[in-house]
């Protein structure tokens, strides 16, 4: 039997308060640029990797006009082993849009989040949540595997849908620190706790209240999209030609890249990607990073 949502904030907020991870996106007055550059580093990425690199990224660049006043090629360099590189350009380009459209400061409102370059529909509310104290439901993976266990009684989210914001909006409570406090909670439980495989049930705030426990943990199909094999994949290829960039000082003739690479086909197919996409440029007869 499906569980009201609103039962889950009276359980899930005390524990998070005792045992919410130090993480610096937590920090009071991190800021919103940190917050904004914390949510592009953690698309698909590990915490643990992503705190040194976010760290060094905002020494190094305070503030959105400060990266904007760079070289793309410096975000990308910059962006190192954390893959999908093309958050760093557009988390660049973005820079450059709050630079030049709001004076330099990350802007509150949805509307105004959502325009800027690489921000979808969580990124934005994550912004509006976590930098400025909005009151909106913020869902990401984790958050959703635990409404699907607490709340719908399976053990595995559907396909991702608006249905979701819905759902967290029901369970966030009226308080806009507190709404922010849950979303952060959820997310929380459903990384240490709730996890996709072998989930700690045992040690879970929501237990009691839990459908898919109460319904005995039943194993239900697992729908998400498999990430296909990183060795030896174009993805790997790209990301070869991108160190070899990195380490040069400026253009590098495109027959000295990768020359041992094992698939010359792969390695073309890769140099033409990243020109797609604008990770690099074109240079006489060699290539580059975006300048």
């Amino acid at each position: 039997m499906p569980t009201s949502a609103t039962a889950l904030a009276p359980r899930l907020l005390p524990w998070y308060r005792a045992n919410a991870r130090a993480l610096p996106w937590r920090e009071p007055g991190f800021g919103a640029w940190g917050v904004l550059v914390s949510e592009f580093m953690l698309q698909q990425t590990p915490v643990a990797r992503v705190i040194p690199l976010l760290e060094s990224w905002l020494r190094r660049w305070p503030s959105p006009a400060a990266l904007a006043d760079e070289a793309p090629a410096e975000a990308v360099r910059a962006w190192a082993n954390l893959g999908y590189p093309r958050r760093a350009l557009w988390l660049h380009r973005a820079a450059t849009e709050i630079r030049d459209r709001h004076g330099g400061v990350v802007p509150r409102e949805l509307d105004a989040l959502l325009a800027l370059t690489g921000i979808g529909d969580y990124t934005a509310r994550a912004v509006a949540a976590f930098a400025y104290g909005q009151r909106h439901p913020v869902v990401d993976t984790n958050t959703r595997r635990v409404l699907a266990r607490a709340v719908a009684g399976v053990e595995h989210p559907a396909a991702p849908h608006r249905r979701d914001l819905d759902a967290m909006e029901e369970a966030l409570p009226e308080s806009p620190a507190d709404a922010a406090l849950m979303n952060a909670a959820t997310m929380e439980l459903g990384q240490v706790v709730c996890v996709a495989r072998a989930p700690r049930c045992a040690e879970c705030p929501l237990r009691d209240v839990c459908a898919w426990v109460a319904a005995g943990s039943p194993s239900t199909p697992d729908l998400r999209r498999k990430q296909a094999r990183y060795e030896g994949s174009d993805r790997q290829a790209r990301g070869a030609v991108l160190r070899g960039l990195r380490a040069a000082e400026g253009a590098v003739p495109t027959h000295d890249l990768l020359v041992d690479w094992p698939d010359p086909a792969q390695r073309d197919r890769a140099i033409l990607s990243l020109l797609q996409d604008g990770l690099i440029e074109v240079d006489g007869d060699a290539v580059r990073l975006p300048r």
